[in-house]
């Protein structure tokens, strides 16, 4: 990954939410549906300021997280406690240490991506849960902003995920954008076997605050297309692995 001048920390990190909202709850249903959290190891890696941490100590007591940021570390540790400030690449943790891993909108933004899933299959028990969310490559827009002569600008940026790659990394070289294919590729050769995979629209809950009425419609329309082949357009991937033993 080529990394972008460090000018502003949204083009390095991402901007993780800072508020529990309709989206982050609907994910969270998403992840209760395909892997059982209740009473269970949990590992939240790069878990920002531990928005979903939080959520997940409602399941069970057993819940750590991982983020690199001290920042966003010590408010996740005021947040939900058992965080640690650690590199996706390299978990401080033993071989088949959890139930379930779990990983929102992250792999796009580390050195590694290759390595940091297979630290995550590497931590998680046989028979455990593998959980990602990361952008998908066919969404119109890029959420991430772009660099443009020079200077970020941060913002939804459309139609820039649809140029080839050598367009894209120098509009984008700061975030990685995934298709269906490219992500499954990252656990290729590893002990994890799918289970689920699926694009998934927006929460529209940035939206929802200006127009609670047409953030209403659209996510009636586009939650319905994810019924259809269009939710290969959706916002993120969501994928469900199995550790194997």
């Amino acid at each position: 990954m080529t990394h972008a001048p460090i000018d502003d920390p949204r083009a390095v990190r991402g901007c993780p939410s800072l508020v529990w909202q309709a989206g982050q709850e609907r994910r969270f249903e998403m992840v209760r549906r395909w892997a059982d959290a209740a009473g269970q190891r949990v590992l939240d890696v790069g878990c920002g300021v531990g928005m979903y941490t939080a959520a997940f100590q409602q399941l069970t007591a057993h819940v750590f997280g991982v983020e690199l940021e001290r920042e966003r570390a010590r408010q996740a540790q005021e947040r939900a406690g058992g965080v640690v400030q650690s590199l996706g690449e390299r978990l401080p943790f033993a071989d088949g240490s959890f139930d379930l891993v779990f990983s929102h909108e992250v792999l796009e933004h580390v050195d590694d991506d290759r390595a940091c899933a297979a630290e995550m299959v590497r931590v998680a028990r046989p028979g455990g849960s593998i959980v990602v969310f990361v952008p998908n490559r066919l969404y119109p827009f890029e959420t991430h902003g772009i660099y443009w002569r020079g200077r970020y600008r941060f913002g939804n940026i459309p139609l820039v995920n649809y140029l080839p790659d050598v367009l894209r990394r120098r509009l984008a070289p700061h975030v990685r954008a995934y298709t269906g294919r490219s992500l499954r590729a990252l656990f290729h050769g590893l002990p994890a076997r799918p289970l689920y995979h699926t694009p998934i629209y927006p929460g529209y809950d940035k939206l929802a605050a200006r127009s609670s009425l047409l953030a209403h419609v659209l996510r009636i329309v586009t939650y319905t297309l994810e019924r259809t082949p269009l939710r290969a357009f959706g916002l993120s991937h969501f994928l469900v692995l199995r550790k194997e033993a």
